[in-house]
């Protein structure tokens, strides 16, 4: 990582910026919505993956600033949530792009799909990630 900041920081134009924009392992959790109810289920588990390179990103960010490629101007956390309509729609999500990074535990899936047969009003699935943002400007 830290080889693409520098090839980064190499073509980028004078004082441009680099916005770092990636969701941070933090044991999401996994809702039910209903109307105006929120039901937490339970958290998805960080796996060592996920969690590694987290810190790889960190530890890179912290090399460029340290070699004066890049000024760190602002630096925060948000959150967005991420919905789906179905059970089963977050599972393909888990299994075709997270599978590496989290884990949906037997229990928790458990919980979900109690809660979708208890509840049959309308309702949908919703998961809290965790956004990190930082703002980088290039230092000559």
């Amino acid at each position: 990582m830290v080889h693409a900041l520098e090839e980064i920081h190499r073509t980028l134009i004078p004082e441009g910026l680099l916005l770092d924009l990636r969701p941070l392992a933090n044991r999401w959790p996994v809702e039910v919505v209903t109307g105006r109810k929120t039901h937490r289920l339970g958290r998805l588990t960080d796996l060592p993956k996920g969690l590694a390179d987290d810190m790889a990103a960190n530890t890179a960010i912290v090399e460029s600033e340290q070699s004066g490629w890049f000024v760190k101007e602002m630096e925060d956390i948000f959150y967005i949530y991420l919905y789906w309509d179905t059970p089963e729609e977050l599972l393909v999500q888990m299994t075709e792009r997270w599978n590496d990074f989290v884990k949906l535990e037997d229990e928790t899936f458990e919980l979900i799909q109690a809660a979708w047969k208890n509840d049959s009003g309308r309702k949908r699935l919703r998961i809290k990630m965790k956004m990190l943002l930082t703002r980088l400007r290039k230092r000559e």
